[in-house]
């Protein structure tokens, strides 16, 4: 398992398919631990460089 950090977009597309290949990993496996990584390194990358706006209060009415 090499874990690195999300430098570019090159980096995040490979994580993304690194994902997909251990998606459905058992649990407190080495699998299971790369992915829970993954998933958290790519979700705080996401939150930096794709953010969504909270909705209009109106528009969520």
């Amino acid at each position: 398992m090499e874990i690195r950090p999300i430098k570019s977009e090159t980096d995040y597309y490979e994580a993304l398919n690194r994902i997909e290949a251990l998606w459905g990993s058992k649990r407190d496996s080495p699998e299971g631990d790369e992915l829970d990584l993954l998933c958290t390194i790519v979700e705080s990358f996401e939150m930096t460089h794709y953010p969504i706006a909270p909705p209009d209060p109106i528009d969520a009415i």
